[in-house]
């Protein structure tokens, strides 16, 4: 049987970027850059809570990074270095080998250094803390929503939210149409570029992890402001698009989480910028909405009447 330092050293232990001293000490070290700030993000998937079980150990390896790269990419943060901490109830190297691809194939696009972590025998958990930099004072925050700006969000929301109700048998899908959405839910791409772009465009974002609504509901907060979106300019897929009569599906567009998506906002003077950005990325990035001074949140439809939704996004104590 393997030791906790045998795990560590055959299946976490890589040469580490733009780093002091990663794995094998008590502690990293790291150097950031001169007039860039370090940002710090932790995350945490606990089996049954956040993921299956019998997930497919490489997707899982992917999705533990890329749900803490979505927070970095919110605030416009390069990523540097991340802190793995995970339980397992028991030691499978053939499961361990594949959660590590999975992490690292996805790591190395990014040029994460993986710099340091722990292991311990329990419930199936990952912790992670994830690092990087950003230039002083630049970073963007959920405070910077101002009256006016329009909101935008990025790629297409709901898959992740239907893919998930269809392993819960709350709807059917036939399985070219599971096949479409169970990768968003699976294997999410954090929008780290977009995130990197948007300095000095934008003036307030946040990652869509818990619901379109509960999401821009902290900006909302954070900035004492309101907004109002229209139901009919929120991007969805075809697939999607194909269930909208569907109670689930209409609450996995707006409510359901696990998109990680961007939702920014930015001067209406920026619109023709951002719809450039979009094209630069190859990604497609949707006004949605506007900036309110009254306080609140107003989904309206296509006869501009104001829906009434009664979830608004993922509660991790419910």
């Amino acid at each position: 049987m393997p030791s906790e330092f045998d795990l560590i050293k055959n299946y976490f232990t890589r040469p580490a970027r733009r780093t002091v001293l990663g794995v094998g000490d008590d502690a990293a070290l790291v150097r950031v850059a001169t007039d860039h700030e370090l940002a710090v993000s932790t995350d945490m998937l606990l089996v049954e809570r956040h993921f299956f079980a019998d997930d497919d150990p490489e997707a899982l390896g992917h999705k533990a990074l890329a749900v803490n790269l979505s927070d970095l990419a919110a605030m416009g943060v390069t990523p540097r270095w991340a802190l793995l901490s995970i339980a397992l109830p028991e030691v499978n190297e053939r499961w361990l080998t594949r959660f590590a691809a999975g992490w690292f194939a996805l790591a190395e696009s990014h040029r994460v250094a993986l710099i340091g972590g722990d292991t311990t025998k329990g419930p199936l958990t990952f912790s992670v803390t994830i690092m990087g930099e950003v230039p002083k004072g630049q970073a963007l925050r959920r405070t910077g929503a101002k009256v006016g700006d329009e909101i935008w969000v990025s790629g297409t929301l709901g898959d992740a939210a239907l893919a998930l109700a269809y392993l819960q048998r709350r709807i059917q899908l036939p399985p070219h149409d599971a096949a479409a959405v169970l990768p968003r839910l699976h294997r999410p791409t954090p929008r780290v570029k977009l995130g990197q772009k948007l300095l000095g465009l934008a003036n307030s974002a946040i990652d869509i992890s818990d619901g379109l609504l509960a999401d821009l509901g902290h900006i909302l907060q954070a900035s004492n402001v309101g907004a109002e979106i229209q139901f009919d300019a929120l991007p969805v897929s075809q697939t999607v698009r194909a269930y909208l009569t569907h109670d689930a599906a209409r609450k996995a567009v707006l409510a359901g989480g696990d998109d990680y998506e961007l939702c920014f906002t930015a001067k209406a003077a920026r619109h023709d910028d951002i719809v450039r950005l979009g094209r630069r990325l190859k990604l497609p990035l949707s006004c949605i909405g506007v900036i309110t001074r009254k306080r609140g949140l107003i989904v309206r439809d296509a006869k501009q009447q104001a829906l009434t939704v009664e979830e608004t996004g993922f509660d991790h104590f419910a």
